[in-house]
């Protein structure tokens, strides 16, 4: 299992690529998909990730829209994924980076 754990930020698993997702979504894409309006459910990168990442992501204040909106504003990487010019592994740990980077700041007394 690899992980994904910045400086004290949450530690959140990485996921073997989801190949049949990726099929679906590929092909869903290039029959000229919409980005978000044509990604149901069971084709969303960003909702099976949230299903991944939730329990490291809520406490540290980032919720479900927040987080499918990053996904969705990453879209030129997911591309590059879908289309072969990006291993799963570049993809995700660069939308991790972006997610931790865009956590609410947090004092401690």
């Amino acid at each position: 299992m690899v992980v994904f754990e910045v400086d004290g930020g949450p530690r959140m698993e990485l996921p073997d690529e989801p190949l049949e997702l990726k099929s679906r979504l590929r092909g869903a894409l290039l029959d000229g998909g919409n980005w978000r309006d044509d990604s149901s459910d069971d084709l969303s990168v960003g909702l099976w990730l949230w299903a991944q990442w939730q329990a490291a992501l809520e406490p540290r204040g980032m919720y479900r829209e927040e987080f499918i909106d990053l996904v969705f504003a990453n879209k030129r990487e997911q591309w590059l994924w879908l289309m072969g010019d990006r291993q799963w592994i570049q993809y995700l740990t660069g939308l991790a980076g972006r997610v931790v980077r865009r956590l609410p700041v947090t004092t401690e007394a």
